[in-house]
């Protein structure tokens, strides 16, 4: 989509409590040459929950996609197991997918649904301490069997017991009217069932006046090879249309109009977390004229990036599927020895394999970049949902003092930037750098502005040509540690250049002359230098957003961005003073963070971890940082947030 908009964006500033998705209605209008009520709102959250085999991914994703064509905001909150297909019609096994689209500016997924849509009563169970009274709640009647209410404790039909009396309850018999749908087709009724997802798209569409075009291109071109089977499922989404144009069941469908004001004139793409950060790495790659390496072993929730990766060999791409972690990483290592940005990506299980080779790429102080998509822990931990709590691993996670710089991105299309960023800092000071995203922004998704290639930033390297020393006796030597005055980078020399032969390797080596050492001065100085590089990092000031010159600060780092966001705006509006900051750069702090602190005399650290940026911060700036913390796999939400900084504010 393209906006024609130039001035600030809106702000979702949360008045409604529940980070401003009350989906309000401002306007009402009759549907032009039909009977139906067309109601404007202003933003909505749709939920659409089922059995991990009901296709939920894939109709959010599509609903999304429609959705970011048309022209809103968005942010998107993906929910579903680690297993690969968990029992069917169990509470382990519900997947959901949570879209909050708006007409101005947002920040999260949204705290609560206004619709959700049930496809069973594992579903509804697992989902309904979510949605709000009054909100519209959409049921697939047909699942709700006694066999299928008993496997999750209903021992009455939730949809006849008055339960869900204070809810806009619409049932609709999704899998019967599907299989009536697609009876001219020879299928099996099992085959006819596997469509119902694209009736409920098809009748959401309806429901929120969403573009189709884009998701009937998408059916015939996932199914080119199965004409019949994308023939079913496009009958099954036009009959999803059609039921709500003509049911009485539905008697208001909704319009949110494009986010106008939201967005500065360019051309935009809704972009997933991970896919931005493929990008951000092939772009860096590109302005470094470097190819690009990718060293990796497939890990949930990072496996998206060496699949997006491997797609683009055309762009000097190149990705190597290692037969474990360790494999993967020393790849990479091996790939920047030769002149390549070589780059890793993992989860936490993956980082502590990896840890031995990043302390040889510290040691060898290459150029390296460790993406770790964090996820719920300690081991195997919670595959499939979200966690902040590899900060300490990546500060410290090795042995010896082996000082590794730290990058955030903050949202999904953040992560484009942080890659760019984190590529810069690999680049120019040659040392591996820990980019730390999660899971929830590399599943979540929102609008991107597609940078102009003007404004990317110059990555170009000058590798070593040839001799950078002169002995006493005036021969010219080449010393590969032998370091740059301002970076106290060493050269990066690509093998094969004639002249500057080298050692590499583990055991400590001799400043200048990269020999063998096990001198104790010269180990000392090496340890000192390599941190006095890291700490000499170049990374912006950080930047404080507080308009009212308030006494409590809110900082936060990563994927909390958005809550705090989305917190800070509802307490402002409230009257609140409040000021917040967000950093991008975890080692070496801002230069001015600890100024920043000195200036509050409260400071609020949110984190999905149990206080790891407030435990750094305490023993480096002495100050008695409040550290809240959540870790349950799902991200904070807003009104939590509010009422937690209210209560600091108050205090």
């Amino acid at each position: 989509m393209t906006s024609q908009v130039s001035s600030p964006a809106e702000q979702d500033d949360g008045t409604d409590g529940t980070d401003g998705t009350d989906g309000s209605v401002v306007g009402e209008q009759r549907k032009p040459g039909g009977t139906k009520d067309v109601r404007r709102l202003d933003r909505v959250i749709i939920r659409f929950a089922g059995d991990s085999g009901d296709g939920m991914q894939l109709t959010g994703d599509r609903f999304t996609s429609e959705t970011a064509s048309f022209g809103n905001d968005l942010s998107t909150l993906p929910n579903f197991p680690a297993e690969i297909r968990a029992p069917a019609g169990t509470l382990p096994g519900v997947s959901s997918f949570q879209l909050h689209f708006a007409d101005h500016d947002i920040l999260t997924p949204g705290d609560a649904p206004n619709v959700l849509v049930a496809m069973n009563p594992a579903a509804l169970k697992a989902n309904i301490g979510d949605v709000p009274r009054g909100a519209e709640i959409i049921v697939n009647t047909d699942e709700f069997t006694k066999r299928a209410m008993q496997k999750v404790g209903y021992a009455a039909s939730p949809l006849e017991d008055g339960s869900l009396d204070g809810y806009q309850l619409h049932p609709v018999p999704l899998t019967t009217l599907t299989v009536e749908a697609l009876k001219e087709f020879d299928l099996t009724r099992k085959e006819a069932e596997r469509s119902k997802n694209m009736f409920a798209l098809g009748l959401l569409s309806w429901m929120y006046h969403r573009p189709t075009e884009g998701t009937e291109k998408f059916l015939k071109s996932k199914f080119a090879k199965k004409p019949d089977i994308a023939a079913a499922n496009l009958t099954a989404f036009r009959a999803g249309w059609n039921f709500g144009e003509t049911t009485e069941d539905f008697a208001v469908s909704y319009e949110v109009a494009p986010a106008a004001k939201a967005f500065p004139v360019g051309t935009y793409r809704n972009i997933s977390g991970n896919l931005a950060l493929a990008y951000g790495l092939i772009s860096a790659s590109r302005q470094a004229d470097l190819p690009l390496f990718l060293g990796s072993y497939p890990i949930t929730p990072a496996s998206d990036i060496l699949h997006e990766l491997s797609r683009h060999k055309n762009f000097g791409v190149r990705t190597f599927q290692a037969e474990d972690e360790i494999a993967g990483i020393g790849a990479a290592l091996g790939a920047a020895f030769g002149g390549s940005l070589g780059v890793t990506t993992t989860s936490g299980p993956g980082v502590a394999l990896k840890s031995e080779t990043i302390g040889l790429a510290v040691s060898m102080e290459l150029p390296l970049l460790i993406v770790d998509i964090q996820r719920g822990g300690p081991s195997t931990g919670l595959p499939t949902k979200t966690e902040q709590a590899d900060l300490l691993q990546a500060m410290f996670g090795r042995n010896g003092e082996a000082p590794v710089p730290i990058v955030a991105p903050r949202t999904p299309a953040d992560c484009f930037d942080a890659a760019l960023e984190a590529a810069r800092i690999a680049l120019t000071y040659r040392t591996p750098v820990m980019l730390l995203s999660d899971g929830y922004l590399a599943n979540g998704s929102e609008p991107w502005r597609i940078p102009e290639l003007d404004e990317l930033p110059d990555l170009t390297v000058q590798f070593a040509q040839g001799p950078n020393h002169t002995l006493d006796d005036g021969s010219e030597v080449f010393w590969p540690y032998k370091r740059d005055p301002q970076t106290l980078a060493r050269p990066w020399a690509v093998p094969g250049t004639p002249g500057l032969e080298h050692r590499i390797g583990g055991i400590e080596k001799e400043d200048g002359t990269g020999n063998i050492s096990y001198a104790p001065a010269n180990h000392e100085f090496m340890v000192r230098v390599r941190q006095a590089k890291i700490d000499g990092i170049e990374v912006p000031d950080l930047e404080v957003d507080d308009p009212h010159e308030a006494n409590t600060l809110v900082l936060g780092w990563g994927s909390t961005y958005g809550p705090i966001t989305a917190a800070v705006r509802r307490l402002r509006t409230a009257g609140e003073a409040i000021a917040q900051a967000h950093l991008r750069h975890l080692n070496p702090f801002p230069r001015n963070l600890g100024a920043v602190l000195e200036r509050y005399d409260k400071v609020v650290i949110p984190e999905m971890n149990l206080g790891q940026l407030a435990t750094l911060v305490r023993a480096k700036y002495l100050v008695d940082a409040r550290s809240y913390n959540q870790v349950n796999g799902m991200p904070f939400k807003a009104e939590q947030l509010a009422a937690t900084l209210k209560e600091a504010i108050d205090d």
